[in-house]
């Protein structure tokens, strides 16, 4: 008869998502992540297969999570450009306090990591994909509403969206004045090429 996992592993997965983004892929070692998800070394390798295993399961989860804050906005919103501005604002102001870390994971990871880690650096690229399309999916929503020149590529814009999210974040480890990063969101999406 097989062992079951005696471990909740999306609980494991929520631990070690906050770790690795709080320090970084290189930076967590596997004392840390033992301390921090109260599993020996043996363990993570015979549930995870390495270190580098749990981390991609993390970066999965991290990406889920973002996905899904945008399903929420989707239903919360009518407008797919109130959708944009409410995640950007989440991601820049909100994660200030209520994030392990201001910076976006995945941004941090693609910083982080050199060609020795080429596989970890496709997911992570792969998961800015995911993100970017779904931006995708909005942006053509509020050109089909009128709401951006239906000249304009969608493409073009979510990386512009992507782009901005990482420099606001930036931003925001400046300058923690909520109605300031506000109003620097705003701007993003009063401004060309939304405007």
């Amino acid at each position: 008869m097989a062992k079951t996992a005696k471990f909740d592993r999306q609980a494991v997965i929520d631990k070690a998502t906050n770790l690795y983004w709080k320090k970084g892929f290189h930076a967590t070692s596997m004392r840390n992540l033992q301390d921090e998800i109260d599993m020996r070394p043996g363990s993570i390798y015979s549930a995870f297969g390495s270190k580098e295993g749990l981390f991609k399961e993390t970066l999965r989860n991290y990406t889920d999570m973002g996905l899904l804050q945008v399903q929420r906005l989707i239903d919360e919103y009518d407008n797919p450009i109130d959708v944009l501005k409410a995640f950007v604002k989440s991601q820049v102001i909100d994660t200030q306090t209520d994030a392990p870390n201001g910076v976006c994971m995945l941004a941090k990871t693609m910083n982080e990591l050199t060609e020795e880690n080429q596989e970890l650096i496709d997911a992570t690229k792969a998961h800015l994909g995911e993100i970017s399309q779904q931006f995708v999916v909005l942006i053509k929503e509020a050109q089909t509403q009128g709401l951006i020149d239906a000249g304009r590529d969608p493409e073009a814009l979510a990386s512009h969206v992507q782009i901005q999210i990482t420099g606001l974040r930036t931003f925001a480890k400046l300058n923690s004045d909520k109605a300031l990063l506000n109003s620097k969101v705003d701007d993003v999406f009063c401004h060309y090429p939304f405007a």
